[in-house]
């Protein structure tokens, strides 16, 4: 394990708080209740942690600061809202722990006062897999506290504007709900600063606020657009209606529409981005969708308009764009967002300038208004800064990814894969990248990890047999088997029929944006796949067999157009009626359990010859089932999450069976209320533990889903997509921040009601993998304790490492410090959940103060041998032994047991070797300290003078300072600790080198040890 890695460690085993501290949000205390309160301090210390991978997700709205150049913020609608200070070279999350909803949609900073931030939550760029809010929150100290004020029930928040100059005057537009009718929807504005609200500009229960800007010259000019939308399962549909632009003069107490003044499109328009010229408050351009739309430009303040381009690479996706900006110094400069990023400078005549961006589709820009060459904007990949106009941006490498599942490969360590939105498929791994054997030249390994074929969304499947072979899909049915040994990918489709721009009814085979892709865990050469059928492939995709009928509901009302009025949208996501979730049995290789986006499951005991409907009775019709989760420990048992969310209806729907699904039992006391389910999940070694995926967070079950409590630990609000158990960890995949892993969870293996009244307990550690994975042992501590010892224990007994603890935390240490000074880690004493990493290494050699040494650390002792151990704990007189096996890192080829037991006798020579010229070190200087206290007579001064002869052997007395030894030579101490090293440096068999190196210096060091001791004895002085 890198040093690095054991930082990271010690922070978050540190950062760890107790779980019900971590219920921030009032909501969630008042909707979540616990089922056992004394289970908290059992998990306290524990901490998920964050893996990466280091790429952007979606963001639609970003802000910077005139007054503070460096500082700027974007929200990321899945991962809460980031900050940078350093313009964009870091960023952080500035709102975990107090938002009760991931997705942050819009964002603005007060001009006059920059300490002053609100931000509206929830997605209004209304694609098939948005998140919602709970409305508007305001920091008054740039991020370091957020408050809710209010809006909650508006779900989804397009802009936030700031008057320039009284921070308390603030309007926003809200869409609404995406889903359905609701009436907190359009322009609100406050005068307080969010104590109040008042809705200013309405225009019904289906149509929302989707745009909104400010008249910097006159503050009371606003100009607003309203978008009637929504979305089903099935479709999106937008456009006509209420839809239009609108004025006010009068700070949004009465408004004007526009939507009709010469030279608007006389037909039906749908979404419109608005923008008003800083420099000429005259110069307004509206962004139309219509059929004759485009952009059209005002020059008298709205009242007349003039259609200037009808470009579609300006109004492609109108739903998913649309948004347009006025430079704030250049009357004629205007940039438009879609999937690209164009300027113009003639007034919005010809966007001819392109500018480079670090990922397409374009959804926010923000210009500092007194200088245009500083900006930041939002994409489909984060936010990004640039200080020259566009022409450089700073990387988006935050972990806002948005997966839809994740799966756990066969890798030691292992690795977790998923789909990430608006990007390609990624691969990465759970320990870093550090021993990780990265097989062939094939595999684009980079900061973030590689890809396994496939696309932006779906699933992905590691071929039981071959850990090299990978399935992955994506949109438009894509399936993929990729070999990540040579680089290679084959397109192994079912019907490779591409489709897009169709609706579902003209398609033969339905292809879901996210279709399962699973292998069969009883049969290794079973792959299967899901339209409305299921398929099966035993030739790696060479050739399929469906095995069942239309498993859907195919109601034709739900296989129609998707998009609008005006512009049709149809590429994935809103292909409806397909099976969504399969699960093949892991005890009969002919169960399989199937369910259906629309609400139905089936099931198959005779591998598809027959099927039968097994829908749970009050299951509603359009309940996405999103996971079924096949019981490892009882055949007919199994697990199921769906949703409706996109139905307008938030609660949660978890089921399980217990007889093949003849009869089912609702699942969810104890969960939120409002907080939608998409994944379950068995634990693999106890039967009855859950795991459940939810919209704003992790919840845990121990008695097999009859209640539910919060396994949040630190982590922020945000959607768990998809989770999978390994071995000794929980693995998240969110939709939003990336993946988690909630490493070494015996605790949570191990926990009963008794356990917690316990006042210690030594929870049984997992195997250690030396060079990869350290002993982990934690327990549990009713109360803190004075001291306790921690020992570990050979496979006889015989102890081999001690230490003794008696503070609450360890102080932080330079884990890369090369000065060769101990670093020393002790057991903690604090209540609750308690973690020491044992580094597998015995004790090292003596030290003495001030020693520095170059190209070993000596301090850090020969690493133990595989085999069987025993850890003891020790609190008072009592007394818990564990035991615990150490391996051999299993990819190792061709070394043997014998190969590093060898190994292990040499470094403790070397580490014996070394500690004898350190002790010899330290015996002259003790000698030569009582020397100096005798009379400075001939004989003592010639005695000193002979001893500092073999001090100066020994070691490199000049050494002040990490690096000196790049100048004074290294001495015998240092050269035996470099020979350990050495001969440490991979588990192998010494070389014949080290032998002949280790008898050389053994004799050099047995020449001064005689000198040492011949003087010692003829001075007649001695310890």
């Amino acid at each position: 394990m890198t040093p690095t890695r054991l930082i990271n460690h010690l922070q978050y085993v540190i950062c760890a708080v107790l779980c019900h501290v971590l219920i921030t949000s009032p909501l969630w205390a008042q909707q979540a209740t616990p089922i056992d309160t004394v289970i908290n301090p059992v998990f306290k210390g524990m901490a998920w942690r964050n893996i990466g991978p280091t790429r952007g997700g979606r963001s639609l709205g970003a802000t910077g600061s005139p007054s503070r150049k460096q500082e700027y913020y974007f929200g990321a609608v899945g991962g809460g809202l980031w900050k940078t200070t350093d313009g964009g070279t870091t960023w952080a999350p500035t709102t975990d722990g107090q938002l009760t909803s991931s997705s942050v949609g819009a964002v603005a900073v007060a001009e006059s006062n920059p300490d002053i931030v609100y931000i509206g939550t929830g997605e209004t760029q209304l694609r098939g897999n948005i998140m919602q809010g709970d409305g508007v929150y305001k920091t008054t100290n740039a991020g370091k506290t957020w408050t809710n004020i209010g809006l909650k029930n508006t779900q989804a928040i397009a802009r936030v504007r700031i008057h320039p100059t009284n921070p308390d005057i603030v309007y926003v537009a809200a869409l609404g709900h995406p889903y359905g009718p609701n009436e907190e929807r359009g322009i609100f504005r406050t005068t307080d600063g969010g104590k109040t609200w008042k809705k200013v500009l309405y225009k019904g229960d289906k149509a929302g606020g989707v745009d909104l800007i400010i008249d910097r010259k006159n503050p009371n000019v606003l100009y607003a657009s309203i978008w009637e939308v929504y979305r089903k399962p099935w479709k999106m549909w937008g456009g006509g209606g209420a839809s239009g632009l609108f004025k006010s003069t009068d700070g949004g107490d009465t408004w004007t529409e526009l939507t009709r003044k010469p030279g608007m499109p006389k037909g039906t328009v749908g979404k419109i981005g608005v923008t008003v010229s800083p420099v000429d408050p005259n110069r307004v351009w509206a962004i139309v969708e219509a059929e004759d739309g485009g952009v059209y430009r005002s020059d008298d303040a709205g009242m007349t308009w003039k259609h200037v381009n009808d470009e579609r690479k300006l109004r492609q996706r109108a739903f998913y764009y649309s948004r347009i900006f006025a430079d704030p110094l250049d009357k004629n400069g205007v940039y438009c967002l879609n999937v690209n990023f164009y300027k113009s400078t003639d007034g919005g005549v010809k966007f001819n300038k392109a500018i480079t961006v670090p990922h397409g589709d374009n959804h926010d820009l923000w210009i500092d208004p007194a200088d245009s060459t500083r900006m930041i904007t939002a994409n489909d990949g984060g936010g990004a800064v640039s200080v020259n106009g566009g022409k450089t941006w700073t990387d988006e490498n935050f972990p806002t990814a948005q997966l839809y599942h994740v799966t756990t490969t066969s890798d030691f360590p292992y690795h977790i894969a998923g789909a990430q939105q608006d990007n390609t498929t990624v691969a990465v791994a759970s320990e870093g990248w550090t021993n990780q054997l990265v097989k062939s030249n094939s595999i684009k390994k980079s900061e973030w990890g590689y890809e396994v074929g496939g696309g932006e969304s779906g699933y992905i499947a590691q071929d039981p047999k071959n850990p090299d072979i990978f399935y992955a899909g994506s949109q438009g049915a894509l399936l993929t088997r990729y070999d990540r040994s040579t680089g290679q990918t084959r397109d192994v489709q079912v019907y490779p029929r591409f489709f897009s721009g169709e609706p579902a009814s003209a398609l033969p085979e339905r292809w879901q944006w996210t279709y399962p892709i699973v292998f069969a865990p009883k049969d290794p050469n079973r792959l299967y796949v899901c339209s409305q059928h299921v398929w099966v492939s035993t030739n790696e995709g060479q050739s399929w067999e469906k095995i069942s009928p239309d498993l859907t509901l195919a109601d034709t009302a739900t296989l129609g157009k998707s998009g609008g009025v005006i512009t049709m949208d149809m590429n994935g996501p809103e292909i409806y009626a397909t099976v969504f979730a399969l699960a093949p049995s892991y005890h009969d290789v002919n169960t399989i359990w199937a369910g259906s986006d629309d609400g139905l499951i089936h099931i198959t005991r005779n591998h598809g010859k027959t099927w039968q409907n097994i829908t749970p009775p009050d299951l509603p019709k359009h309940t996405r089932i999103s996971i079924i989760e096949a019981s490892r420990y009882k055949p007919g048992t199994a697990y199921v999450a769906a949703k409706r969310y996109q139905m307008d209806d938030r609660t949660p729907y978890l089921y399980k069976t217990n007889d093949y699904g003849k009869t089912w039992k609702k699942i969810i006391t104890g969960l939120r209320t409002d907080d939608y389910a998409h994944s379950i999940r068995e634990d693999i070694t106890r039967p009855g533990l859950l795991y459940a995926g939810m919209e704003h967070g992790v919840w845990i079950s121990f008695n097999d889903g009859e209640t539910w409590q919060p396994l949040q630990l630190k982590l922020p609000d945000t959607q768990i997509a998809d989770i999978q158990v390994t071995e000794k960890d929980v693995v998240i995949g969110t939709h939003g921040r990336s993946i988690y892993v909630l490493d070494d969870i015996s605790p949570v293996r191990e926990y009963t009601a008794d356990l917690a009244k316990k006042p210690v307990h030594l929870f049984k550690p997992y195997y250690a993998v030396r060079r990869v994975q350290p002993a982990v042992f934690q327990y549990y501590l009713a109360k803190q304790v004075d001291s306790i010892k921690l020992e570990i224990l050979d496979a006889a007994g015989t102890v081999i490492q001690s230490f003794t603890g008696n503070k609450p935390t360890n102080p932080k240490v330079d884990e890369d410090d090369d000065s060769g000074k101990p670093i020393v880690k002790l057991p903690t004493t604090a209540a609750g959940l308690n973690r020491f990493e044992w580094d597998l290494r015995y004790p090292g050699a003596t030290y003495f103060n001030g020693m520095i040494m170059w190209g070993a650390r000596p301090t850090s002792g020969p690493l133990a041998l595989p085999g069987q151990y025993q850890v003891r704990v020790t609190v008072g007189d009592q007394s818990f032994t564990q035991p615990f096996e150490i391996r051999l890192d299993p990819r190792l080829k061709g070394v043997t047991t014998a190969d590093v037991q060898e190994q292990f006798k040499m470094a403790m020579k070397l580490r014996d070797q070394t500690s004898k010229a350190n002790d010899a070190v330290i015996q002259i200087r003790t000698l030569k300290e009582k020397l100096a206290k005798q009379p400075d007579n001939p004989a003592n001064k010639k005695l000193k003078e002979q001893l500092s002869i073999i001090e100066e052997n020994l070691y490199q007395i000049r050494n002040q300072s990490g690096q000196d030894p790049l100048n004074f030579p290294i001495k015998l101490n240092n050269r035996l600790a470099a020979l350990w090293r050495s001969v440490e440096n991979g588990d192998a068999k010494p070389t014949d080198g080290s032998y002949k190196v280790y008898e050389e210096l053994s004799a050099d060091l047995d020449r001064q040890m005689t000198e040492l001791n011949t003087l010692t004895k003829a001075a007649k002085i001695g310890m």
